[in-house]
């Protein structure tokens, strides 16, 4: 249901990049993880505050308190309970009163940040995809869980600017131990056809990283990571400086979730597709699901799940872009 409002939402604004990016099976599994399990941690979720002036025409939103390298928020939030009952009946966008971006209204009260300040987006095509999502809830009660747009609007809005600096160097940190630089040996039956599938379909990425930023990728088979070479880490460690607080907020998002911050790089610069991503992401996992089978409720799960973070990243990423 998310998926399909999600979708008419973005036609409606006649913006098609945003859909072609959530083509095939990404956009049917976007809220899909959040059907399938939730958690009895309430804390981990957003939950919903009168104004302590007393102005019944402002709804805050308070995160949840938790200290962590990453800017994204942690993944219960995706799989959390309900925060309360839903305490609107429409959902509308308007240009904010500067004039420089777009609120979202929840009959006639302004959305706000955890932070009590306006929740401005900056296109009208997010603020109805994030309308979108408030729209989907149900009367029975608000589920955070699915709204992956608004976890990373807040995230961009209120994380990114007070800990730009840290977000970008905890990602360097995980850069020499990125998961397309770890390599498979090839000197036994079990590891050789992981290693043949990394060769065909990670090197044409180390090779566009190498022709992107002027130096090749070291690849090693140790667990504990590599060393690359100087040069091109503060290539990359420049380019996060140049992001805006959308952008770096969604790489830090498909980061995290693929444990790769040359795939994150890779989808930035329109290098890679979602599916493609995935592709990369899952490369063993699939080969053991092939020889060994799939199991239910596991591997099915970890599937979604993983569309789901990466999609919502993807399509942010996209109607975050002022055209």
């Amino acid at each position: 249901m998310a998926a399909s409002l999600l979708i008419k939402t973005l036609r409606s604004i006649n913006n098609p990049n945003p859909i072609k990016a959530l083509a095939g099976s990404s956009i049917r599994h976007l809220c899909s993880v959040a059907q399938a399990e939730q958690s009895d941690d309430s804390s981990s979720s957003f939950t919903f505050s009168p104004s302590s002036s007393g102005n019944n025409d402002e709804i805050y939103i308070k995160g949840p308190k938790q200290e962590t390298a990453s800017v994204t928020m942690p993944m219960s939030f995706m799989t959390g309970s309900i925060a309360g009952k839903r305490f609107y009946e429409q959902v509308s966008t308007r240009e904010a009163d500067d004039g420089n971006g777009w609120t979202v209204m929840l009959d006639y009260r302004t959305l706000k940040t955890p932070s009590k300040r306006p929740l401005k987006l900056p296109t009208l095509a997010l603020a109805k995809a994030v309308g979108a999502e408030w729209e989907y809830q149900q009367i029975d009660g608000v589920r955070p869980f699915t709204m992956p747009l608004m976890k990373l609007a807040c995230t961009a809005l209120e994380r990114v600017p007070l800990t730009r600096p840290k977000i970008i160097d905890h990602l360097m940190k995980k850069f020499n131990q990125d998961l397309v630089f770890c390599r498979a040996p090839d000197d036994n039956d079990l590891t050789s056809v992981v290693h043949e599938r990394q060769v065909e379909k990670i090197d044409p990425l180390l090779n566009w990283l190498e022709s992107e930023f002027g130096f090749k990728p070291v690849v090693y088979s140790s667990f504990f990571g590599g060393k690359q070479e100087d040069g091109l880490i503060k290539a990359v460690e420049n380019l996060l400086k140049k992001t805006d607080d959308c952008e770096l907020a969604a790489i830090d998002a498909i980061t995290a979730a693929a444990h790769s911050l040359t795939i994150a790089i890779g989808i930035f610069r329109g290098k890679l597709q979602i599916e493609e991503a995935i592709e990369l992401i899952r490369l063993e996992e699939d080969l053991q699901v092939d020889r060994w089978g799939l199991v239910e409720g596991g591997h099915d799960v970890d599937i979604a799940d993983l569309r789901v973070q990466i999609s919502s990243a993807v399509v942010f990423l996209g109607l975050s872009r002022r055209i």
